[in-house]
């Protein structure tokens, strides 16, 4: 009796690009397909009161982009997610395509869903550690902190744990998050 072995099929931006546009957010991490129910409002809530003020500190004075999702951006061949924040320096500004972001941006802000929270802080921390993210938020709401992750030397250091205020630097960029202001707003 023979054994037939099969391939894995790696799915690519080109199999990406024919998912349905049905509210949920879809994303291929080394290949595979996966699928996240649509953001609760609590969830927009956080996103839009951080964005407001990485908006105000870095796109609006023309220091770079503060993109929100859905967003595509592809990492590599085989990894296209949509985070819930991106920010990409000015001087980088050619990853930022008409239609997605190809390249690894500077920051990517990751807000948790209570169905879901696994894939923020084990697969995406993984994939971004992989592309060399230099900076990740991971941002908790119901626990009403945010870890960040620098990259050195090619891992993530020890994150820290942010809860009334997050700084950001790199590049040309500059910009702090008043936490409190996002964590009244829920």
């Amino acid at each position: 009796m023979s054994e037939e072995i099969r391939e894995k099929i790696r799915l690519t931006y080109r199999e990406y690009r024919h998912f349905p546009d049905d509210g949920k957010r879809h994303e291929i991490i080394d290949g595979d397909h996966y699928v996240s129910p649509s953001p609760n409002t609590p969830h927009q809530t956080v996103s839009r009161w951080i964005q407001m003020q990485l908006f105000r500190q870095i796109e609006e004075p023309g220091y770079g982009y503060v993109i929100d999702a859905p967003m595509d951006v592809e990492l590599t061949d085989y990894d296209i997610v949509q985070p819930d924040l991106i920010v990409v320096a000015k001087s980088r500004r050619l990853v930022v395509k008409p239609i997605r972001v190809i390249g690894v941006p500077d920051l990517l802000v990751e807000i948790l869903s209570p169905s879901n929270p696994e894939h923020d802080r084990e697969l995406k921390l993984s994939l971004y550690q992989r592309v060399e993210v230099p900076e990740y938020w991971i941002v908790d709401p119901e626990a009403q902190h945010v870890d960040r992750y620098r990259l050195a030397d090619g891992r993530y250091a020890e994150p820290t744990r942010e809860t009334e205020r997050i700084s950001y630097r790199r590049l040309e960029m500059e910009a702090e998050v008043d936490l409190t202001r996002v964590w009244a707003a829920l």
